[in-house]
């Protein structure tokens, strides 16, 4: 039948039957799912920090709790082992120097204002990471060094004080006494068994349900260095690094091998590309390796230091990561997961030391 030859019903009717199967062939079968829509995890207040951080980050979880600003609850958790004499690697009470004087290292990023602020070879002032805050806060200035750090301090009310504690000061009598036997000071009983040179930080990184994130360290440093020595913890993008949108990480250990990959900033770049917190820890370790002089190299190719990395994304997802197993099983780290503040093992790049 030509179409000129139609009636006007066979018309309406044939073409009623075209506009239904229209119809059908634009109506999705039944089990095909509409088009996936990436939504972004709702964020979480949390908290990542060094395996001397439990305190801190629990105070950190209080405070988020109350609306307090991701960087001031951040320096309050870290304060918490600034001021503990028995903490020998943070502030008062920390390990000295190799002429029995104790230097404090710091940084802190503020991520809702990018902002950065660090003081190095502090003397004298208990709570460098507030010094840093101050440094962030009131100049145009990002690091402070010396003894224009400590007259920074002092002009805003910081007291100085004597930061070698009984504790610290027998260590290091111990250490000059015993690290040699052709020097003039002859050796005392070590009961410590001190085989190699104590490092301690801690390294906080905060994310609230905002989004917003802050971070901070501080060290008084390794134990008997050389005056002046100054770490990877108060470089920013080595000792901690903050980014407003992707997150924060931070370390501990031998500061001079981290700061050769500015690692808390690559960690941070590896988390932007879209690793978890954990895997970019890892991956920053192994560019560690990489950049590694053969002298601090074992005949396995392993480092010969330890060296720690812990990490947070805006969702509030936290990792970390170590070289190397301790003797008692993996290192562990601090977090505060929203709910509760609990130490977690450390993943670890070598199942054990050669």
């Amino acid at each position: 039948m030509s179409a000129d030859s139609l009636t006007r019903r066979e018309f309406v009717g044939t073409a009623t039957g075209v506009a239904a199967g229209a119809v059908l062939a634009v109506t999705p079968a039944r089990g095909i799912e509409a088009p996936a829509v990436h939504i972004r995890p709702a964020g979480r207040n949390a908290a990542v920090a060094s395996g001397n951080g439990l305190r801190a980050v629990g105070k950190v979880g209080e405070l988020l709790a109350q609306g307090v600003d991701t960087l001031d609850a951040a320096v309050e958790g870290v304060k918490i082992q600034e001021l503990d004499p028995e903490d020998t690697s943070v502030g008062y009470g920390g390990l000295p120097n190799e002429e029995g004087v104790v230097q404090l290292d710091a940084s802190c990023m503020h991520g809702p204002s990018r902002r950065a602020g660090a003081v190095a070879c502090l003397e004298g002032i208990k709570t460098p990471s507030v010094v840093a805050q101050y440094v962030l806060l009131y100049t145009n200035h990002i690091l402070l060094v010396g003894e224009g750090a400590k007259r920074f301090a002092l002009s805003y009310g910081f007291k100085e004080e004597d930061l070698l504690t009984e504790k610290s000061r027998q260590a290091w009598l111990r250490w000059r006494a015993n690290r040699g036997t052709a020097d003039d000071w002859l050796p005392v009983a070590d009961t410590e068994q001190m085989v190699a040179r104590p490092t301690g930080t801690i390294n906080c990184n905060v994310v609230n349900a905002k989004g917003e994130v802050s971070s901070v360290t501080t060290t008084s440093g390794l134990a008997w260095k050389i005056p002046g020595r100054v770490g990877d913890s108060p470089i920013i993008g080595a000792g901690q690094y903050t980014d407003p949108d992707v997150g924060a990480a931070g370390s501990t250990g031998r500061g001079e091998s981290n700061i050769k990959v500015c690692g808390g900033f690559l960690t941070v770049e590896f988390m932007r590309r879209g690793m978890k917190p954990t895997d970019a820890c890892l991956e920053t370790l192994k560019r560690v390796v990489a950049m590694t002089e053969q002298r601090l190299l074992d005949e396995r190719g392993r480092p010969t230091f330890s060296l720690n990395f812990y990490a947070i994304n805006k969702n509030g997802e936290f990792g970390s990561a170590s070289l190397f197993p301790g003797r008692d099983g993996p290192p562990t780290y601090a977090a505060f997961d929203g709910q509760t503040a609990a130490l977690h093992d450390c993943a670890v790049l070598y199942d054990r030391r050669a």
